[in-house]
């Protein structure tokens, strides 16, 4: 009679956390191995292999991979030891069954700055010494790359009557193309770049911000949550916000005035000499983190509801 085949975990080092990304999707795949020699975070060991479930002492579930196919979680009983940490950084307009989650989920992975492990698009750095940032040379006026057409979502509307007021170039889905390589190269030589978020949530601030419109060079003109809420994360000379506008006509007047006046332009660039913009998309440390918030975590905790936490208190 055949026994059956005992798996063999790898040996793990005194104190190492093995963290396993569960249902990982492909594009997201990354070295496992850097996490000390990169962060300086030790004892930290990250796997896509599923077969690890039982040993594993943390499991990050990439939510928007599973959410229209719960039956995607792990079907064996969960180790007492182990935590389920949800890792998301879709908006609430994305989100679908999270009340299938309940008492399961002990700690939050996402772009709000009160989620357990914090992790944002970008953030800033602090110089010690200032720098010089050049300009890159402009020769066009408003840019905005868009790939999602929600109907009813503000910043389609908002478009719509600020393009009767000004010139924008449309880049993406049944607009201009423009490959990824190009995409930097491109908004560099506009003005301003339309950083519009589909949604108008708590701390959701995407590359909209971070990468198309600072690793560009481009002044960001944003539409999402609240100036008070940028100005947590990017100094306010740093961005031009469409709510400080009675309408999008005197955004567009605005915007025409900036672009005769080079002296009063470039004062959006006054910032860049304090500080460097890091860009979020780094996912290896986000993982490396983990261990670190796991360490610094050891009671039990469990959050009976993801929809309250993420989509009723904000």
């Amino acid at each position: 009679m055949k026994t059956k085949k005992e798996t063999i975990y790898p040996a793990k080092e005194e104190n190492e956390i093995l963290v396993l990304l569960w249902q990982w999707p492909s594009i997201y795949r990354f070295p496992l191995d850097n996490c000390h020699k990169d962060y300086g975070i030790t004892g930290c060991k990250l796997s896509y292999d599923m077969s690890l479930y039982s040993a594993a002492d943390v499991v990050v579930i990439h939510f928007p991979t599973i959410m229209h196919n719960i039956n995607l979680l792990p079907k064996q009983p969960r180790p007492h030891f182990q935590r389920w940490v949800w890792f998301n950084r879709e908006p609430p307009l994305i989100i679908k069954n999270l009340d299938r989650l309940d008492n399961l989920i002990n700690m939050t992975m996402t772009f709000r700055l009160d989620s357990d492990i914090f992790c944002p698009y970008g953030r800033l750095e602090i110089l010690k010494e200032p720098q010089n940032f050049t300009i890159p040379t402009k020769s066009k006026l408003v840019s905005w790359i868009v790939s999602k057409w929600y109907p009813g979502v503000r910043r389609i509307a908002y478009y719509e009557e600020l393009k009767k007021h000004i010139p924008i170039d449309v880049y993406g889905a049944k607009h201009m193309k423009l490959s990824r390589d190009e995409t930097l190269s491109t908004i560099s030589q506009y003005k301003f770049y339309l950083a519009f978020e589909n949604s108008n949530y708590k701390d959701y601030i995407t590359e909209k911000l971070w990468s198309n419109s600072f690793e560009s060079g481009a002044v960001p003109v944003v539409l999402g949550t609240t100036r008070k809420n940028y100005e947590v994360f990017v100094p306010r000379d740093a961005f031009i916000h469409v709510d400080d506008f009675p309408s999008p006509k005197e955004l567009a007047a605005y915007l025409l005035e900036l672009d005769k006046d080079d002296v009063k332009y470039r004062k959006y660039f006054n910032w860049r000499s304090k500080y460097r913009v890091k860009y979020g998309n780094v996912p290896s440390y986000m993982y490396c983190k983990v261990c670190r918030k796991i360490r610094e975590s050891p009671r039990y905790r469990v959050i009976h509801s993801l929809r309250k936490w993420y989509l009723e208190d904000v």
